[in-house]
């Protein structure tokens, strides 16, 4: 029998995972060098209000984010509970700010990420192919 290839969402998201980890670990390398290159507050959409902690907390995120991607990327079981959850708490945290939001474009460009993020764990959490292909994994490890 043939094993379940990765779903192509699922790939995508891993790859999101992935880009932030980057992103945070180039965010983490810079302030260490430099730390008045840039403002603690340029990681904040992706640290949950947890950038005042420094430039290591944003190397553990990252690390985290990477971990993340790596699981989803192999189809561990772990890794799409996790990732769900870290979408979730990213829900969470544009709440406040699309509630203070004005009308237009800000509130606009919060209700997206929103819907995109209530997608993908929506995705993850519910879709038929997703389930199978963790299933099968599941069985294989």
């Amino acid at each position: 029998m043939f094993p379940m290839q990765r779903p192509a969402g699922v790939t995508a998201i891993s790859i999101l995972f992935l880009l932030a980890a980057i992103s945070l670990w180039t965010f983490g390398a810079v302030k260490l060098i430099a730390p008045n290159a840039i403002s603690l507050m340029s990681a904040s959409p992706l640290m949950y209000g947890l950038e005042l902690a420094g430039p290591f907390m944003a190397l553990l995120f990252g690390s985290v984010y990477a971990l993340i991607a790596w699981g989803l990327f192999r189809l561990r079981n772990w890794a799409r509970w996790a990732a769900m959850g870290a979408i979730t708490i990213g829900v969470a945290s544009l709440v406040p700010k699309i509630s203070m939001a004005e009308i237009g474009l800000p509130i606009l460009w919060y209700g997206l990420q929103i819907a995109v993020r209530v997608a993908a764990a929506w995705y993850l959490a519910q879709a038929p192919p997703v389930i199978d292909a963790f299933a099968v994994k599941r069985q294989d490890t």
